[in-house]
């Protein structure tokens, strides 16, 4: 937007804070103030009586959207629908994931990534490569034969495209890469996510130490908490600097063990919200193939034949509905759950995952049943319900 605009009339969530009677204004994509003042002269208006506006959802690990899925579709098209896919339920910035596959398909998914940056698509964030450096024991969906220690081609064509996106994660095992590579991964800022791993609570503790900074998808495909072990989610939920997706669809992670969770994890390091979605999101799709194996969409599971998990079939709103109204979380925290955490684990809360003066502006505008209205991104409404 060129020309300031004042959206009124609704109730505001800053990320910290609710504002009752006053307007968020806007101008130039940046938030410039959310205030109880008459409108500036001049100052467009969009009425928004009885709405919710809340920051933007964002979503660290979006498999795909719109019918398209990242693993069979490597280019500018298929991060635009997937972006705009998840737009339609309150997603503002997100990473398509890109699971485990060849070197051939990552460096497509790499140039097609640096192309979205370059075409300025809305929502974009930055990727996510989820694999091959996984554990077999923890494989979940990712196909096993394409799952390989990381190896100096590898690490170099991470390091190489350090700095193209505004937010760049890697989920890898400690089975099959390095702590020295985790180093080096995340001293150029790249945000190093440990997933897929059989391993204790030492290990998790040691790579968090040289730089890993995340967990993907907590409960998920890792070693659980024991009582002379506390595996993969023990140390998540101890060790303050890791922060952790979790995927709340109720059938990943049990209800009760989500509550446990957000009551036991230390700070500063926080859970957040995770769809993993697949292509079925924002589609009519009964199902799709991954890897050349079958995944079946039924009843608000996707799985394989076996019953093995793949991916989720959710969107962000309705992952905050659930962690608000299943858990019983108050809403203020499940919408921080759903933007300001994982702003703060990919290091962009200095501009995203808030409503304050100098953020961009993204955000949900919902109805007072948590139904959408609107999304904007960079204070173009990019969704209209």
């Amino acid at each position: 937007m060129s020309a300031q605009t004042a959206i009124t009339g609704a109730r505001v969530f800053d990320g910290d804070t609710w504002h009752n009677g006053k307007a968020l204004l806007l101008d130039g994509g940046k938030v410039v103030d959310i205030s109880d003042a008459a409108p500036p002269a001049g100052a467009g208006t969009i009425a928004a009586d009885g709405k919710l506006i809340v920051p933007g959802f964002i979503d660290l690990q979006v498999n795909g959207g719109g019918g398209v899925l990242l693993n069979h579709q490597q280019d500018v098209d298929a991060i635009r629908q997937i972006c705009a896919a998840h737009a339609k339920f309150g997603t503002t910035a997100l990473l398509p994931t890109l699971i485990t596959d060849t070197f051939e398909i990552r460096a497509k998914t790499i140039a097609a990534g640096i192309e979205a940056v370059k075409a300025g698509v809305p929502g974009f964030l930055g990727l996510h490569i989820e694999g091959p450096h996984l554990s077999v024991a923890r494989k979940g969906v990712h196909d096993p034969s394409l799952i390989r220690p990381m190896e100096d081609a590898d690490l170099q064509a991470m390091l190489a495209c350090a700095g193209a996106f505004e937010g760049l994660m890697v989920t890898v095992a400690p089975e099959n890469t390095t702590i020295e590579q985790v180093a080096a991964l995340a001293k150029t800022g790249i945000i190093v996510s440990l997933g897929h791993t059989d391993v204790g609570y030492a290990t998790i503790k040691a790579y968090a130490e040289a730089g890993a900074r995340t967990v993907t998808h907590l409960f998920n495909a890792m070693s659980q908490l024991g009582n002379r072990e506390p595996g993969v989610v023990g140390a998540t939920l101890d060790l303050g600097s890791l922060y952790a997706g979790i995927i709340a669809d109720g059938i990943h992670v049990d209800p009760a063990s989500m509550r446990t969770a957000l009551r036991a994890k230390q700070g500063p390091g926080r859970i957040f919200i995770v769809t993993d979605a697949m292509s079925t999101i924002g589609s009519d799709q009964t199902g799709f193939f991954l890897n050349g194996r079958e995944i079946f969409r039924k009843d608000g599971r996707l799985a394989l034949a076996d019953g093995t998990l793949a991916g989720a079939d959710i969107d962000m709103l309705s992952s905050i509905r659930f962690v608000h109204e299943t858990l019983g979380i108050a809403l203020d925290e499940a919408l921080r759950m759903g933007s300001t955490y994982a702003a703060e684990a990919m290091r962009v809360d200095n501009h995203k995952g808030r409503l304050a003066a100098g953020y961009d502006a993204d955000f949900v505008v919902l109805t007072e049943k948590l139904d959408m209205a609107a999304t904007y991104i960079g204070g173009t409404c990019v969704y209209t319900a």
